[in-house]
């Protein structure tokens, strides 16, 4: 299963950008997706994940700024980014778990895309 990404880029403190990440791959059945973020010598962490019931999940440090939506039909997970801070700043990362339908099951990661975020 593979995950592309897009929608990274530099942006000014309070700007918003709008990440999105589509799986492609036959049969799939996703349980679950979400965005990661790694920031320079800093350890990866999830910054919000959704599973196909539309429960969501975050960090507290974007509550209130960040939104994660997902597209069912077009296996697509979004992550709308509002009121950007300089500490959002981190390679942000997709990850998808589910199954392959009467197949095996799967958890994949994305190449990472870059959110710089000036101040």
């Amino acid at each position: 299963v593979q995950l592309v990404e897009s929608g990274g880029g530099l942006v000014q403190a309070g700007g918003s950008l709008r990440l999105s990440c589509a799986a492609s791959g036959s049969a799939l059945s996703i349980y679950y997706m979400a965005w990661y973020r790694q920031a320079p010598g800093k350890q990866r962490e999830l910054v919000a994940g959704i599973n196909v019931s539309g429960r969501t999940n975050s960090a507290e440090s974007v509550k209130g700024r960040f939104t994660i939506s997902i597209d069912d039909a077009e296996n697509t997970v979004y992550l709308q980014m509002n009121s950007l801070k300089p500490e959002d700043t981190a390679v942000y990362y997709c990850n998808a778990a589910g199954r392959v339908v009467a197949g095996p099951p799967f958890n994949s990661w994305g190449q990472g895309i870059q959110v710089t975020v000036s101040s």
